[in-house]
């Protein structure tokens, strides 16, 4: 019985994935260096909320830059009320350490708080030591940034953006500062562009 029941299932789900084009056609991965602006209407000029969705002093401070660009655009904007806008922003360090800085890189050192705090494993250390070749090709760090603006009210996402930059930490900053304003010089309409990342 449970056998036909599993049979079953697996069959309806193939049916299901062959009959539906959203199964058979993913949407493109936006390439390191470029940003995407999803424009569902125009960024309203009522007050935003920039929120972190980490806070870390590199996300700090995009953020400030974030707040920047909306003031420009003749909104008020703040920690709190109108509409919110959710900022990601995901600093990725996969090869040997990167320059440091940046905060929230997933290659760094871990920190320590007090004696007794039950430390992670670098787990990256542990994939090294356990036979990796050093000829493997290390990947550049990674600064990923994405914005949700959503109406407080209704919950409908208003607009949205993302984009990324190969940075080392020292460099993540202007690399963050880089992708914004190609996102926010284009953001009244849905395109695709060079985010311009600072070599």
């Amino acid at each position: 019985m449970r056998i036909a029941t599993i049979l079953t299932g697996a069959a309806l789900g193939a049916a299901v994935m062959a009959a539906s084009p959203a199964f058979a056609q993913l949407p493109p991965q936006l390439a390191i260096g470029q940003y995407e602006v999803k424009a569902y209407q125009t960024i309203p000029k009522a007050k935003a909320a920039v929120q972190l969705t980490q806070d870390t002093s590199l996300g700090r401070h995009l953020r400030g830059k974030v707040m920047e660009r909306l003031a420009k655009r003749g909104m008020e904007v703040g920690f709190s009320g109108g509409n919110v806008m959710r900022l990601d922003v995901a600093y990725f360090d996969l090869g040997l350490g990167g320059g440091g800085g940046g905060g929230g890189s997933a290659g760094s050192s871990p920190s320590f708080g007090s004696p007794g705090d039950n430390p992670r494993p670098n787990l990256l250390e542990l994939g090294r030591s356990r036979g990796s070749s050093s000829d493997t090709p290390s990947r550049a760090p990674t600064l990923r940034l994405s914005f949700t603006l959503y109406s407080i009210e209704t919950g409908k996402v208003l607009w949205s953006a993302q984009g990324s930059c190969s940075t080392v930490g020292g460099k993540a900053p202007k690399a963050g500062e880089a992708v914004i304003d190609a996102i926010f010089d284009h953001a009244d309409k849905s395109n695709v562009g060079d985010a311009n990342c600072p070599l």
